[in-house]
């Protein structure tokens, strides 16, 4: 996938970029530092991409998590734009994201689609079927749908083979909330 940004503003971080960000000081005397992301980026900010394949999409700009890699499903903190790797059901009805760069750590920053068709890091040797529903049942990783587990506001997009990644139509995503 390469989605090129089209808002009207430059220099936003590449899609499948990592952003270091920059480092200022909190305190001069103790010497202790925080990072924040690299101007005109901020936590939160939403962008529309195109892919010449998959068309447009959205996506917003968050802080990262270990064990992240391109496709990993995360869940992400509405004030402070921290993720984490999505949990199996957790029946919090929380928004999903996923990555577009292995951003692996709180201080570092990236884009996580949120609207259009994504590749999706799944369960090993799983297949799915077309339309199908999704869920998670490891931690960051698409699976066949299950009670507590879905994943409201994503569908397959075709049958997908064993590969490692599945294509979803995702749109605002959320994990499912409790059901009784």
């Amino acid at each position: 996938m390469s989605y090129t940004i089209i808002e009207a503003e430059a220099a936003f971080t590449p899609i499948a970029a990592v952003d270091s960000g920059l480092t200022s000081p909190v305190e001069v005397s103790s010497g202790a530092t925080t990072t924040y992301p690299t101007p005109p980026n901020k936590l939160g900010m939403i962008v529309r991409a195109v892919d010449p394949t998959y068309g447009l999409g959205e996506f917003i700009f968050l802080a990262g998590v270990a064990s992240t890699a391109v496709g990993s499903v995360v869940t992400y903190n509405n004030t402070s734009f921290l993720t984490t790797l999505a949990p199996a059901g957790s029946n919090l009805p929380q928004p999903i994201a996923i990555a577009m760069s292995a951003n692996t750590a709180a201080t570092t920053f990236g884009w996580y689609q949120i609207s259009g068709v994504a590749q999706a890091a799944k369960t090993s040797g799983l297949a799915l079927a077309s339309a199908a529903a999704v869920g998670v049942k490891t931690a960051g990783l698409i699976a066949a749908s299950g009670t507590g587990k879905e994943i409201e506001g994503a569908l397959t997009c075709a049958k997908s083979t064993t590969l490692k990644l599945v294509q979803l139509v995702i749109n605002r995503p959320r994990m499912q909330g409790r059901i009784t």
